[in-house]
């Protein structure tokens, strides 16, 4: 490349290149864009701006802590355990009050078990026999409550009996009250106190409100949204369950806890959303349904041996869950949607592009309109559109080598004008198409033989 060539590449980093724009006068179009215009504006403004809030910066990395207590206390009198109070201490578990609580509702006591020999249990089907070789000595009963001591233990002329086992005996009681047996805990409080802190904005907030005399007489309402105390009966109603059906065979409930906070507003517009929820799968009758677990409490009698009262509780768990988010306005994201937005304008142009090139009837028209067809010359160069100046000889030697016998005599060269106004052949041959000479040019034209 030379050293011209050079110069104009250099130059041509200096040049500034805008788009040709054709109007096309063509209402349907025309009102098809405003159309898409319009959409994708209400798009931008309502769902990206008003509804999502894209111009702000987000937290989501919420920071929580849960403080749970129950209060209340229950009555019963059985035939087991007698006379008995229950209070917090014996109906919650575990009592530190986590996020994660269970409040008993019923139980299954079986007492004064003692660690010895005894038949296993017939529900159990690896503690059947009819021989005592069914019962190897030292053998776990899969499912069952001991050891397997190698005998087979049958009542009466029966063919079929027990194992025999080590366990604590006697096994544990199968039979499932007719009522809950803590059925007066529908009408504890759960106290649920939650702290949470936005990190990245340093925002932190609590669900109580500071006031002793409030959080004495207060319960939890859509309008009390400060007082977070809680009638047990009224989470599980608002869980979708009858609490008389969940406290027999225990269950599962979530308390969602949500705060959604726009820290463009006052602080005081930041507040808790709750939504309760039964997790464990209460509309078909499955093993999965209900909660219980098994606990004892152990004794020693007078003369130091070791005894326990074993307690297969029913309750009810609850799983304190707390999420949220906050936002702020913040320059970066509004100016990354807004260019997004207007880039998604380019849409609207681009799909009425190929309505007019591609689908209505007047489409070849419009197509030549949209791009112009370029061809190269003989010297290799671009024929330019603009008109060009003739040289003084130029046209004559050009007319001669592409059609001799179409050059008009002398007499015809006067005279002030184009040449297309002179020769009508050419110009509607398209030989002299935006090519002009002027009357100067064409007195210094030689004269050319017919």
């Amino acid at each position: 490349m030379g050293q011209a060539g050079w110069k104009g590449l250099c130059l041509s980093l200096f040049d500034y290149k805008t788009e040709k724009y054709v109007i096309a006068k063509n209402k349907k179009v025309g009102l098809l864009y405003r159309l898409l215009q319009l959409s994708i504006l209400l798009y931008l403004v309502v769902w990206v701006f008003v509804v999502k809030k894209s111009y702000q910066d987000v937290d989501t990395s919420l920071q929580s802590a849960v403080v749970t207590k129950v209060k209340g206390v229950a009555y019963t009198n059985t035939s087991e355990l007698g006379e008995r109070l229950w209070d917090v201490a014996d109906y919650v578990i575990p009592p530190q009050g986590d996020s994660v609580f269970v409040v008993i509702t019923n139980l299954i006591v079986t007492t004064n078990q003692r660690q010895g020999t005894c038949a296993e249990y017939e529900g159990v089907p690896d503690g059947l026999c009819s021989q005592d070789h069914d019962c190897q000595a030292g053998e776990t009963v899969i499912a069952g409550n001991g050891v397997k001591t190698g005998r087979c233990l049958r009542v009466g002329n029966s063919t079929r009996g027990t194992c025999e086992i080590f366990a604590w005996c006697p096994v544990e009681t199968q039979s499932m009250p007719m009522e809950p047996f803590l059925k007066e805990a529908e009408d504890f409080t759960i106290y649920i106190k939650n702290f949470i802190r936005f990190p990245k904005f340093n925002f932190s907030k609590a669900n109580v409100q500071e006031d002793t005399n409030f959080l004495k007489s207060c319960r939890f309402s859509p309008k009390n949204l400060y007082c977070p105390i809680f009638r047990l009966g009224s989470v599980i109603r608002w869980a979708g369950s009858d609490f008389q059906d969940i406290a027999m065979k225990g269950g599962v409930i979530a308390i969602n806890i949500e705060w959604d906070c726009d820290l463009d507003k006052a602080a005081s517009e930041c507040n808790p959303r709750y939504y309760f929820s039964r997790l464990d799968n209460n509309h078909v009758k499955s093993v999965s349904s209900g909660y219980n677990f098994r606990f004892a409490r152990y004794y020693r009698d007078s003369a130091g041996a070791e005894f326990r009262t074993l307690i297969k509780a029913y309750g009810i768990r609850f799983d304190v869950i707390v999420n949220g988010k906050a936002g702020k306005f913040s320059i970066i994201p509004t100016i990354i949607n807004v260019g997004s937005g207007v880039a998604l304008m380019g849409a609207g142009a681009f799909f009425c592009d190929l309505v007019l090139i591609y689908i209505i009837k007047k489409r070849e028209f419009y197509r030549d309109k949209k791009y112009e067809e370029v061809r190269q010359g003989r010297e290799g160069s671009a024929l330019e559109t603009e008109a060009e100046v003739v040289q003084p000889g130029q046209l004559e030697e050009e007319l001669l080598e592409e059609q001799p016998q179409a050059l008009p005599s002398h007499s015809h060269w006067k005279g002030n004008g184009s040449v297309c106004s002179q020769f009508p052949e050419l110009a509607r041959s398209g030989l002299l198409k935006n090519v002009e000479v002027n009357a100067e040019q064409l007195q210094n034209l030689r004269t050319v033989e017919t």
